[in-house]
């Protein structure tokens, strides 16, 4: 993993979902990088959109923190998918995948149920899984991609969350993934951006209500960040571009927000909720 600022990225284009492999530079998700201390051991966590990008580092960064590990992806990632199982089973811990499109209710609530048969329980529940694509303005958004938008980002979340909490314990933890979309929305995210920005009220208002209950719910706010959602959904000049707008001088890796999971899922976050926590490259 690397701070120095990168030569511009290389103009490319992926068809969605795309696969981490296919990219230039392949992203890093800490698989050579990042060591474990035990922060999460013996804890059992789901994490969606598990496979590649953020969900796949986060997956990689809890199995070397001690946690076993149920991810979730779609049907046609399953290769990466397994690399990720391997990569969690490589650390010694339990990993197993479920593929599945989160927009089916039924699927949303059988992923919580296996976790729970498989590991004897749940301790964490990472909302990770996303959707987006770009549009030209608010005239080309159709009804059918601002319904796909919605249900992904946003009616999956609440669907895992009613599943995961009658079997969450006191110091359990839920982290969405929000954006910093949430509050800086960019006009071609447009239905993105609304998700985003519903996950944040979504994570405050929960906070409140399962506070009593003993059970933490935070999120975590990239800024650009190299996963194969930015080639698969962007039009090419401006995958060249991505991230260069950032303080920084570039796009986030992966691994470089796993480390921002692993604090609110570990006791080490044990009087955090309703916490947003941003990874932006200075944005």
């Amino acid at each position: 993993m690397t701070s120095e600022r990168p030569e511009s990225t290389p103009a490319q284009s992926l068809e969605h979902p795309g696969s981490f492999a296919d990219m230039t530079p392949v992203p890093d998700h800490g698989e050579d990088s990042y060591r474990g201390s035990g922060r999460l051991a013996g804890r059992r966590a789901v994490i969606t959109g598990g496979d590649s990008g953020i969900g796949r580092a986060v997956a990689v960064a809890f199995a070397r923190e001690g946690a076993d590990v149920l991810i979730v992806h779609l049907p046609e990632e399953q290769a990466d998918a397994d690399s990720t199982v391997q990569l969690v089973e490589a650390a010694g811990r339990k990993g197993l995948s479920r593929a599945g499109d989160v927009r089916d209710e039924a699927f949303c609530r059988s992923v919580v149920d296996d976790a729970v048969r498989e590991f004897g329980g749940l301790d964490v529940l990472v909302n990770n899984a996303a959707y987006q694509m770009s549009v030209d303005s608010l005239t080309d958004l159709s009804s059918e991609q601002l319904l796909r938008t919605f249900t992904t980002n946003v009616f999956a979340t609440v669907w895992l969350i009613q599943a995961a909490v009658p079997h969450l314990q006191p110091g359990s933890s839920i982290v969405n993934t929000v954006s910093v979309q949430a509050d800086t929305p960019s006009p071609a995210l447009l239905d993105y951006a609304m998700t985003k920005a519903a996950l944040v009220n979504l994570t405050t208002n929960l906070a409140q209500e399962l506070g009593e209950k003993g059970i933490r719910v935070n999120a975590v706010a990239p800024g650009p960040v190299w996963t194969p959602l930015i080639p698969a959904t962007m039009p090419p000049d401006q995958v060249e571009d991505f991230g260069t707008q950032t303080p920084l001088g570039r796009a986030g890796q992966p691994a470089e927000l796993a480390p921002a999971y692993v604090h609110l899922a570990s006791v080490e976050s044990s009087y955090t909720s309703g916490a947003v926590v941003r990874v932006a490259g200075g944005n």
